[in-house]
């Protein structure tokens, strides 16, 4: 046996081996090592190899599945080695001959379609990368969610391939080995880590990719299917080759690659997407995401859908307002919309049970979801019928009105209501549906009311009313009369015939016929005949389905894109959310705009209502460039919240939202560039600051006319002198160059003379106002800048002690006396900090003495004797006397 393992073990080496044995998938050796260690089960040893224990460690097979999605989580992949042949074959050649076993699947976080494994609203990307040098764009990037068989792909460039994996956000990345190792891709893998797997180069092997794809898809050419880059047509026969890797003889039911042109899409770096936590925190946490702030889907479908749309927003504005009307049609249908959203929560993820049932992993359960969806499908499409739809949403009822309406009808009259989690277990077919099957399973369940049946039947036809039908072990069933009634069926030669004689006792006789034989052996075998018609039935429903997939990946699309808008429908009722005008114009101009994380936040914490604030970025005229906005104002002002809000009900127009805003007008948004907030990167050697720096390099780099960018604090991580040169030289640079549209937030209130200089940039400020020596923060923005930025006082609330913040202020004070180097040095001569904060004030000088003042002035040996009488009279009149 551990010859068998060794060699199955040596064909998948970077795989932990499940190896079937019983009822357990057992791990040896350092793979049983490794899972102990992240399952936390116990490690224990069998026999020896090389007179060393051999590790080992199992899972039951009924649990597999949670110890799978442990270990895939962890970045580890698992190769399932199954009995392949039935142990009593095995047997026949020997006593001692192993039963044949291999794999028969590889287990990879980008491979998986479990439905334990899968979060229902999030999709699983397996994601393949292709090269071809001299291309005009050198990489593509293909991405298949096996679970419900889409299949994408796009050209790309060295410069934003990052961008475009993280926007995807694969499970697995797999990677030709030369460009594994590229020195030029390093930061990129580097960045992924173990999401990024190498492998064979031959799999993504450019000459023979399009006779790989054609077989797949069991065509002649690829014609039909559109124009495909050579990286393109490498990354896609890569993905495929993968997936027939690891699926071994199965075929999941993949459609057709779909081209996407990068520029449909709004370009995000991974600083931008990271900063504005669109889909997740930078805690890493869905919870107080953007996606969790606005999602009201209620299917799966739906839910991944409307993540595809807030990572990838559009930049055709036909195709924005498209999805607009969609979502507008629905505000002003109410009733149509709560009727909708209440069937549409009775529809099951109709295309991650397909996909199982292709794959052969599936189970009753998943035929049930089938049947439903297609149920729930044929009522939508009644639901919906009567109304006049805009363009999306007619095209989403024409894909459920093209479902075969006689594939529900077959498996609703084929299911039972009650379906089991397995197939083996039976049980799932509808009475009545097959003859034999109810015939089986009376016979397996009501045995003794069959005999008994057939008991009297004989008592009515030989007349003998003592006739009995028994069992024993030795005979089985049989006929007992006694002997004086024998004659009954021994008298005739009919019925000699029919009653063939089995024994005869002192006082009885035995009998048998070829019916009760026949029923004996019906009973013995019910069980498992009926088993075996009920894996037939499934079989022949998976394949009636599997023959009608593709118009059921339709109509799951055509749900999921229904479901989507009437959510979309039911945030804008409930948030008061407005729609934008999206066109191809350089406006930007928001009235009463709002956070929508943030204004969701105060409400639960039931603070004061969120602050509604303008932006207006528009060019004064048609055919100029955009403005910017040159934002001054206090700590804790809001400054960055409004930065953000901006650029989020951009992205929210441009995925085909309404927006938390009073009114919008939003030329279509290109590129989406923001540098919030601070971080470092010590892995790769960079600082704070020089991360700062990179992202800000990288926006100035890129950022065009029709792209949005938010900066906030630029240039604070260095020297005063040096940050404000840089802040200064970039907002030139974004004026004169990038020409685009920015916000940008600042603490240098010597950029505010910038406005003078530069006519597209306006001067804006968040409000506060002192009461009382204490500062209150309006979070209004309105026009003018800021004198200062109130630092001292939010230091003081965050709860610094007293005697930092008393001497910070009498150092600030002195620095706004002046900037010359002597202030400073008076400054560090103050120091020790403490003790000159903490020092004893002085005591108040004594009260002025008038007369000991004019005494103590004088000098006798300095005057003349008259100067000496006129100083005596003068004495006596400050100490009251009269001369």
């Amino acid at each position: 046996m551990m010859e068998q393992y060794h060699a199955i073990k040596a064909a998948n080496p970077d795989s932990l081996l499940f190896y079937r044995m019983g009822d357990f998938y057992e791990l040896f050796f350092d793979d049983a090592v490794i899972a102990s260690r992240v399952l936390g089960i116990t490690l224990t040893k069998r026999g020896k190899h090389l007179g060393d224990d051999i590790p080992m460690c199992g899972v039951p097979i009924h649990a597999a599945d949670d110890y799978l999605s442990k270990l895939i989580g962890c970045g580890h992949r698992v190769a399932v080695c199954e009995q392949i042949e039935d142990p009593a074959e095995a047997k026949k050649r020997g006593s001692k001959s192993v039963v044949a076993r291999d794999v028969v699947r590889l287990v990879t976080p980008g491979t998986i379609t479990e439905e334990k494994l899968l979060a229902p609203g999030e999709a699983s990307y397996l994601m393949a990368l292709g090269r071809a040098k001299g291309a005009e764009s050198p990489y593509a990037l293909a991405w298949i969610d096996i679970s419900t068989g889409a299949f994408t792909v796009m050209d790309t460039t060295a410069e934003r391939l990052l961008a475009d994996i993280l926007r995807v956000d694969p499970r697995e990345l797999i990677v030709p080995e030369p460009v594994f190792y590229d020195p030029e891709l390093k930061p990129v893998f580097e960045v992924l880590g173990r999401v990024a797997n190498p492998q064979p180069a031959s799999q993504f092997d450019g000459s023979a990719a399009e006779g790989r794809i054609t077989r797949y898809y069991d065509v002649a050419t690829l014609d039909g299917f559109g124009s495909f880059s050579r990286p393109a047509l490498s990354a896609i026969a890569g993905a495929i080759a993968y997936v027939e890797k690891t699926q071994k003889a199965e075929r999941p039911p993949l459609a057709r690659p779909v081209c996407e042109d990068g520029g449909t899409a709004v370009f995000i770096d991974p600083a931008t997407r990271g900063s504005l936590e669109l889909t997740r925190t930078q805690a890493g946490t869905r919870e107080g995401s953007l996606i969790a702030a606005i999602d009201r889907t209620v299917t799966g479908a739906g839910a991944r859908l409307l993540a595809e749309r807030l990572t990838a927003p559009l930049t055709d504005a036909g195709a924005i307002n498209a999805r607009l009307d969609s979502v507008s049609f629905f505000c002003g249908e109410t009733r149509l919309t709560e009727a909708l959203r209440l069937s549409l929560r009775d529809v099951p993820d109709l295309m991650r049970a397909l996909s199982r049932l292709a794959l052969h992993r599936g189970g009753p359960r998943d035929l049930g979801a089938v049947a439903a969806g297609l149920q729930a499908a044929q009522a939508i499409s009644g639901l919906l019928s009567a109304a006049t739809l805009p363009t999306e949403l007619t095209l989403a009822t024409e894909a459920l009105r093209a479902l075969p309406g006689s594939v529900a009808e077959q498996l609703a009259e084929a299911l039972d209501d009650s379906l089991p989690l397995l197939k083996r277990d039976g049980g799932f077919v509808r009475k009545g549906h097959h003859a034999e099957l109810d015939e089986m399973r009376a016979l397996a369940t009501q045995s003794r009311q069959v005999i008994a049946a057939m008991e009297r039947d004989l008592c009515e036809e030989t007349g003998v009313r003592s006739l009995k039908i028994r069992h024993n072990n030795v005979l089985g069933y049989y006929i007992e009369v006694t002997a004086g009634n024998s004659d009954a069926l021994t008298s005739t030669p009919e019925a000699k015939a029919r009653f063939i004689h089995r024994q005869t006792m002192a006082n009885a006789m035995r009998f048998t016929t070829t019916e009760l034989a026949g029923l004996e052996t019906k009973i013995a075998n019910a069980a498992d005949r009926a088993l075996s018609i009920e894996l037939q039935v499934f079989d022949d429903l998976v394949a009636l389905v599997v023959d009608h997939a593709e118009a059921i990946r339709q109509a799951a699309g055509a749900i999921a894109v229904l479901d989507v808008s009437a959510a979309l429908a039911c945030l804008a009722a409930s948030e008061s959310y407005n729609r934008p005008h999206v066109d191809d114009s350089l406006d930007f101009c928001i009235e009463g705009g709002r956070h929508p994380v943030v204004e969701q936040a105060l409400r639960k914490q039931n603070a004061p209502a969120f602050v509604m604030n303008d932006c207006d970025l528009s060019p004064d005229k048609a055919g100029q460039p955009g403005k910017i906005w040159l934002l001054t104002g206090p700590n804790m002002g809001g400054k960055s919240t409004f930065l953000r809000q901006n650029a989020l009900i951009a992205l929210m127009a441009q995925m085909g939202s309404f927006v938390p805003a009073r009114q919008a007008r939003i030329g279509v948004v290109d590129r989406l560039f923001s540098r919030v907030g601070a971080s470092d990167d010590l892995a790769r050697g960079r600082s704070t600051f020089m991360v700062e720096m990179v992202e800000t390099a990288a926006i100035l780099n890129q950022a065009g006319e029709r792209a949005l960018v938010i900066l906030d604090e630029i240039g604070r991580g260095t020297a005063t002198f040096d940050g404000l040169s840089i802040a200064w030289a970039a907002v030139e640079y974004l004026h004169a160059e990038n020409r685009c549209r920015a916000l940008f937030a600042t603490h240098f209130h010597e950029m505010t003379a910038l406005s003078q200089k530069l006519p597209r940039l306006a001067n804006v400020t968040m409000r506060v106002k002192e009461w009382d020596g204490e500062v209150v923060f309006l979070h209004e923005v309105g026009k003018g800048a800021a004198d200062r930025s109130y630092g001292v006082q939010v230091a003081r609330l965050a709860g610094l002690p007293k005697a930092v913040v008393e001497r910070a202020r009498s150092v600030l004070a002195e620095l706004e006396a002046g900037s010359t180097s002597g202030k400073a040095i008076k400054l560090v001569d103050d120091l020790p900090l403490f003790s000159a904060a903490l020092r004893e004030p002085p005591k108040p000088a004594a009260a002025s003495d008038p007369l000991r003042d004019s005494l103590g002035a004088l000098n006798p040996d300095d005057i003349s004797p008259r100067e000496a009488l006129e100083a005596l009279y003068r004495l006596k009149g400050l100490a009251g006397e009269k001369p």
